[in-house]
Order: C-alpha cells, then structure tokens, then sequence
C-alpha cells in the first residue's frame, strides 16, 4: 500500500519559488501539461467518503528551465479518506495505462462517470526527497505542491522555501474545481482557454 503525504499552498508569484529552488540546489525535472477526469457513480458514493478515482493524462510542455520533460503517460489512481492533520495523508494505489479512454468506457461499465476534470500546468522540482511541483490552474491560479515519504520531510522542505508559518490549504484541486469549474455534463469542467502549449 501506498501512502500520499503532501501539502499544497497558494502562490502569488511563482516567481521568487523558482528562485529559492535554485538557490537551494533543487534539481529541475521538466513541465508537463496534465488532464485530469474524476470519477464517480451517481449518487457520488466515493466523493461522500472522500475517496477519488480518476484517470490522469500528460505530456511534456516546453521546459522553463533546462530540463526534460516527464513522459508523455497515463495513469489510473484510488485516493482513499484523508487522514486528519496539518498534513495531508491518504492511501494512494495507481497503475500506468496503455489506453486511457478504454480505462474510462470500463469504468462506465462499472457505473462510474466523469463528476470533475480539470487540467493544470505542472513545473516539477526535487529536493530533500521531495517532489515540489508549481502549479498553474485555470481560475484558481498558482499553487505550491510539496510531496514527500513523510509529514517531516514535507515540513522541511516547506520551511526552506519559506513557509513554515504558512498553514497548507485543506483543499484538495477536486474540491476547487468542482467549486470554481464550468457545468459541463455529467460533471464540472476547469480547463485553460487555449490549448497547452
């Protein structure tokens, strides 16, 4: 079993992260455009026990720093419940797929439809064991994401780029997509005007 243990903050400026990142010798690992479709049944049985299943496409977007992209992929995820704390804590269980949309007509055979997708713009950093990602979302802005094997390193790394006061939001980016994105059968839609560079 798998564990996520992460912690998201608002960002004004990606900016000075990028900067302090650098100067703390973090190593660049590349941008990716991500498409993300969360699934339910109808009466929203995994979302009421906050649970998340949802199929996730990438590929790489031209780098901002010397850096090559992650490859093009996706990927089938179970989120299970949070676990209370400053911190977030939850089960994780994912596979790689060959075929998205054939993933997505099985889970519809299972009763499970798309509810939310949302797409972001991901700049990945590692430092301290972490995986720090900058994120662009439409509407919602920037966000830091910090993700490591445990609370202390996710703490650390938070501290060395500043926020160590800063609470992280408990929000997670289904909660806000379904609250800020577009009605857009059978669910809602937070997606960027243009298409990904």
């Amino acid at each position: 079993m798998s564990i996520e243990v992460e912690a998201k903050f608002p960002v004004a400026d990606p900016e000075p992260l990028r900067q302090a990142l650098r100067r703390l010798g973090a190593r660049a690992a590349g941008r990716v455009w991500e498409g993300n479709r969360i699934f339910d049944t109808a009466d929203r049985r995994l979302l009421g026990s906050d649970c998340g299943l949802r199929i996730r496409q990438q590929h790489g977007l031209a780098p901002a720093q010397p850096a090559p992209s992650p490859p093009a992929g996706a990927w089938l995820t179970y989120k299970g419940p949070r676990v209370p704390g400053d911190i977030k804590s939850r089960e994780e269980l994912e596979i790689a797929l060959t075929d998205a949309d054939a993933a997505a007509e099985i889970l519809a055979r299972l009763g499970f439809q798309p509810v939310v997708l949302y797409e972001k713009r991901r700049e990945l950093w590692l430092i301290g064991g972490c995986e720090v990602a900058l994120d662009e979302l439409p509407r919602l802005g920037w966000w830091l994401e910090v993700e490591g094997p445990d609370a202390a390193a996710v703490h650390a790394v938070a501290a060395q780029l500043g926020l160590g006061d800063t609470p992280p939001t408990q929000q997670t980016y289904v909660e806000m997509a379904a609250m800020h994105g577009d009605p857009a059968p059978p669910g809602r839609r937070l997606a960027f005007e243009t298409p990904p560079d």
